[in-house]
């Protein structure tokens, strides 16, 4: 029997490819850089994901071709966790908010302000 890996025969180094080189050494780079996220390159997608690992609801999960616009996307996304954690200040409280006329019964106002729906025919309803 005649083989690569037979028994009693050296080892063949044989040479490793690696893929994207460049692209998987950047998302080590970002997963170093960003404490609170995990990142990392999708051979098949060619692209970079960006898991974050804080608390909450839903998992939170962003998606760019390039690591600059990934940065970006983690950015407005602790933007948005940010603003979401904060209390509203003082100046900022707004009243509840309570109906015109309480006696009458029907739908709420919902404003002045409605958006037409359009129909299948092209026609608003």
């Amino acid at each position: 029997m005649t083989g690569r890996h037979r028994d009693g025969q050296p080892y063949a180094s044989v040479y490793q490819r690696v893929w994207d080189g460049p692209a998987r050494a950047e998302a080590e780079r970002l997963d170093q850089a960003w404490a609170d996220w995990t990142v990392l390159y999708s051979l098949g997608k060619r692209s970079f994901y960006a898991v974050a690992s804080w608390d909450g609801p839903q998992v939170v999960v962003v998606e760019d071709a390039t690591s600059e616009g990934l940065e970006g996307r983690m950015q407005e996304a602790e933007m948005n966790r940010l603003l979401q954690a904060a209390p509203p200040e003082r100046g900022e409280e707004r009243p509840p908010v309570e109906s015109r006329d309480r006696g009458t019964a029907g739908p709420p106002d919902r404003g002045s302000a409605r958006r037409r729906r359009s129909s299948p025919g092209g026609r608003a309803a």
